[in-house]
């Protein structure tokens, strides 16, 4: 029996499923490259502080809750500073709006009920949900999960909101010598395909790449597929696309073992035509 991945070269970026996810590569005949580009992410308890501090005081007009961890963590901290009470008024007196299942899970059980949902999780999404709102010199207080998250800002900035962002997790960049031995295999061909399992590991690649000045090289070789780029879901692939990647392959299953399938399956049509 043929194997879908006979000697492609795959690199993952993920840091779960190590061995799961190599072993699946190599069923399928494939040289399985383990490249973590998720990094670290860290609770930045005394950092987030004098944000959640600003918007007990000042309050907004709208409330974006991005991620459940953040959130409850969001209440931890405020609890702690003995905030808790006057940080719910807060948020109860906004209009909020959630992105995916499990954030709506932690806001039901405060009694939340958002006024816009991005169930995919994709600033997509958000944009659909949120329709015709026009956010002209409105407060946006959203809760970030690490990373900074530009789009879903710039959304926001465009529909003429004032953003005020709080992070209670930061992020922490990936080893340099594992994104420059990633890049070099991207540029000189040495690998096949790089499977992305969080928005994360695609934002340290690019942004990488952007300090070297090769973004735009980066996003070619992809859309060339010259090496194929694979997205563990919607968000992953968002992403991408917001780093100009648009051939991206996605499995209908947002699993990691879904998508190595699905990259299986774009070799066996290639070698069918």
């Amino acid at each position: 029996m043929h194997k879908r991945l006979a000697g492609r070269k795959i690199a993952f970026c993920g840091s779960r499923k190590i061995e799961e996810i190599s072993q699946l590569i190599e069923r399928q005949g494939g040289i399985p490259l383990h490249r973590p580009l998720q990094g670290t992410v860290f609770f930045a308890e005394k950092e987030v502080e004098p944000d959640l501090v600003q918007f007990v005081e000042q309050g907004a007009d709208w409330v974006v809750f991005t991620t459940g961890m953040g959130t409850e963590a969001l209440v931890e901290i405020a609890e702690k500073l003995g905030l808790k009470d006057s940080f719910l008024k807060r948020v109860f007196e906004a209009k909020t709006a959630a992105r995916g299942y499990k954030t709506l899970a932690i806001l039901k059980k405060l009694g939340i009920v958002p006024a816009a949902v991005s169930e995919d999780g994709t600033t997509k999404g958000f944009s659909q949900s949120l329709g015709n709102v026009d956010f002209t010199n409105g407060k946006v207080m959203i809760q970030l999960h690490g990373e900074e998250a530009p789009a879903l800002t710039q959304f926001f900035k465009s529909r003429g909101a004032k953003v005020h962002k709080i992070l209670p997790y930061r992020h922490i960049e990936p080893k340099e010598e594992i994104v420059e031995t990633l890049l070099k295999e991207l540029l000189q061909n040495n690998c096949d395909a790089v499977c992305f399992t969080t928005a994360t590991q695609v934002h340290s690649l690019f942004n990488y790449a952007r300090k070297k000045g090769i973004h735009q090289e980066i996003s070619e070789i992809f859309n060339r597929q010259t090496v194929v780029a694979a997205a563990v879901g919607k968000v992953t692939a968002e992403a991408l696309k917001e780093e100009g990647v648009e051939n991206i392959i996605v499995p209908d299953l947002e699993r990691m073992g879904a998508m190595i399938i699905e990259l299986s399956k774009y070799y066996q049509n290639e070698n069918q035509e």
